[in-house]
């Protein structure tokens, strides 16, 4: 069963859409022209219920089949925002608007879900409903949003599916692993209070420079000293911020970082270790630390049965020497992970080919992968709830 024929047939007109939401990139919530244009395709596709608003701007799209016998609902689900990066590409559809592009994808992953939506509710094949999910705000929370507005409630959502593309994977491939598949990202910020003065005078003074280096430093013992060696985990203090002239020690410091971790055990001793670490050092000198500690996204669980479903139809799409289920974990993070804590289900790497890497000025999303993944996302459907 490789790519759908009715599905490469739509190749062109999915990499159109796609090329338009790359050359008009919008960030986080503010997706409105994007999920406007979402909203009226499914509409013209003749969805059966389509709803704006939800997590504030997102779109969800529900496609009955030719029969409701199993009662199953399916959910699958797209991103839409992209990044505020200056795209550094020579494409004809280069980013229109300074500062903002499409450098995640996330304009391919809305494409080829518009594109199963079309086809899917062209040829109903399929024995219960599917629920396609058109998600704001990827790069700051808005998969939680969604959810605190009843998204699997409302619509009934059985299992949920996410695809997210992979540079260095080839077009045509897969990647996918039960269990852990990307990290929690959490978030810290420390503020420290010395003692300011005189830079000549700094036995006077109580530096809170020399403190947060010597902080610094001993966090990096939380992976090499406090976290079982085979079990991951990265502390990145990543700002540092004292101080405004070369002959004064400034009062207070401020370091900002994240914590990536793949499992809750892990999770809360690295908390619990950087607490200690940064209030112990700190009042070693004779400073005082303040700790804001943010937990973000939890870590992106793959149900074992759901991973083993979705290798099983990648495979059936692209070849059995085409997916990978063995690769490793990312500690990159992932908003689908509060979708994966209230449904079973799992989330996929589709091969982007030799690009440059998400997140960077010379991303592009590469639409010769599209036709693998709009016909996965259709075979995930009439797979999962075969016509009877």
């Amino acid at each position: 069963m490789p790519i759908i024929n009715r599905v490469a047939d739509l190749a062109d007109e999915v990499a159109a859409w796609r090329r338009d939401f790359h050359e008009n990139p919008e960030l986080l919530f503010d997706v409105h022209r994007t999920a406007g244009i979402v909203a009226e395709k499914l509409k013209s596709f003749g969805c059966d219920e389509v709803v704006t608003g939800l997590g504030r701007t997102g779109v969800v799209g529900v496609i009955k089949g030719r029969s409701n016998n199993s009662g199953k609902v399916i959910g699958l689900r797209a991103d839409m925002d992209a990044l505020p990066i200056e795209e550094a590409t020579n494409v004809p559809h280069k980013s229109k608007v300074p500062g903002k592009m499409h450098a995640c994808g996330h304009d391919g992953h809305t494409a080829m879900l518009l594109g199963a939506a079309k086809y899917l509710a062209e040829t109903r094949n399929f024995d219960g409903t599917a629920v396609v999910i058109f998600q704001p705000a990827e790069e700051g929370g808005g998969g939680n949003e969604m959810l605190k507005d009843g998204l699997m409630e409302r619509f009934g959502v059985n299992e949920v599916y996410g695809m997210h593309n992979m540079p260095g994977i080839p077009v045509g491939q897969f990647a996918i692993r039960p269990g852990a598949m990307m990290a929690a990202a959490d978030r810290f910020t420390i503020n420290i209070e010395g003692k300011g003065g005189h830079a000549a005078r700094p036995h006077d003074c109580i530096d809170p420079v020399v403190v947060s280096a010597h902080v610094i430093t001993a966090l990096q013992t939380v992976a090499s000293r406090s976290v079982d060696p085979l079990d991951s985990v990265v502390v990145s203090v990543c700002t540092v911020k004292a101080g405004d002239a070369f002959n004064v020690i400034p009062q207070t410091a401020m370091l900002l970082g994240t914590v990536r971790t793949l499992s809750p055990d892990v999770r809360d001793l690295a908390e619990t270790r950087i607490r200690a670490i940064v209030e112990n050092v700190c009042a070693a000198f004779g400073a005082k630390a303040e700790i804001d500690y943010d937990r973000g996204y939890p870590v992106t669980m793959n149900d074992p049965d759901k991973t083993e479903f979705m290798a099983n139809v990648a495979r059936a799409v692209s070849g059995e020497n085409a997916v990978d289920t063995t690769v490793l974990p990312l500690m990159g993070a992932e908003d689908f992970s509060y979708m994966l804590e209230q449904r079973p289900g799992a989330y996929i790497f589709l091969g982007n080919g030799d690009t440059a890497g998400v997140h960077h000025p010379a991303y592009d999303f590469n639409d010769e992968a599209s036709p693998y993944g709009v016909s996965l996302w259709a075979k995930i459907v009439e797979t999962g709830m075969p016509a009877r």
